[in-house]
């Protein structure tokens, strides 16, 4: 599965961005996804995730309150709504697909347990 990410861009502080994760070459529908991101200088960190059915998701907690998750499988795309935007949720975002969530019935956070991943968007965020 090839992953798409966009929506990244310049934002003052306090603002809104929502990125988009759309799918191209087979179904999202059974697979878990999730959102990091990696400022310069940092490891990628786990910002966000939806299971398959959309029906779990799992946030940082230095976004809880402030991101939400979501996903419409009809389009084969998950977004991922960003508010009230900080300086420090500056970084490049990635999405990133795990093949396993249906079977392991749970979500996961650590970077080596999602298959696929897409390119990254740029968010920059201006105080």
């Amino acid at each position: 599965v090839q992953l798409q990410a966009s929506g990244g861009g310049l934002v003052q502080a306090g603002g809104s961005l929502r990125l988009s994760c759309a799918a191209s070459g087979r179904t999202l529908s059974g697979y878990g996804i999730g959102w990091f991101r990696q400022a310069p200088g940092k490891e990628r960190e786990f910002v966000a995730a939806v299971s398959w059915s959309g029906g779990s998701t799992s946030y940082a907690d230095s976004v809880k309150g402030r991101f939400t998750i979501s996903r419409d499988n009809a389009k084969n795309t998950v977004y991922l709504q960003m508010n009230s935007l900080k300086p420090e949720d500056t970084a490049v975002y990635y999405c990133a697909a795990d093949r396993e969530n249906l079977k392991r019935d749970r979500l996961v956070t650590a970077t080596p347990l999602y298959d696929y991943w897409g390119q990254g968007t740029q968010v920059t965020v201006s105080s």
